[in-house]
């Protein structure tokens, strides 16, 4: 179940960089609790991403059509986020 939602997450980009959030590493644990209670720590690129509230959404929605109801996200700025050397490599930065 826990691949069913990684690739649920795949399916949802930051809006500023065109890459999945889970490639991003935005998704920092996964946590499936029982077949309808999962827990997702999340962080954003930059704590005043203004896009926030739409990816949480987003992964609310995602998540539920799984059939998830309860959907636990913790948002976390520890440890803030930072570009990984291959996401470097795979946006040419």
């Amino acid at each position: 179940m826990k691949q069913k939602v990684i690739q649920a997450l795949q399916t949802i980009t930051d809006p500023e960089i065109p890459v999945d959030i889970h490639t991003l590493g935005l998704i920092y644990d996964i946590k499936i609790h029982s077949d309808k209670h999962i827990y997702i720590l999340l962080t954003y690129t930059t704590p005043a991403c203004p896009f926030g509230a739409v990816m949480q959404q987003q992964i609310q929605q995602k998540i539920r059509e799984l059939g998830f109801s309860q959907v636990e996200i913790e948002l976390t700025f520890d440890p803030p986020w930072k570009v990984s050397d291959e996401l470097r490599a795979m946006l040419g930065v």
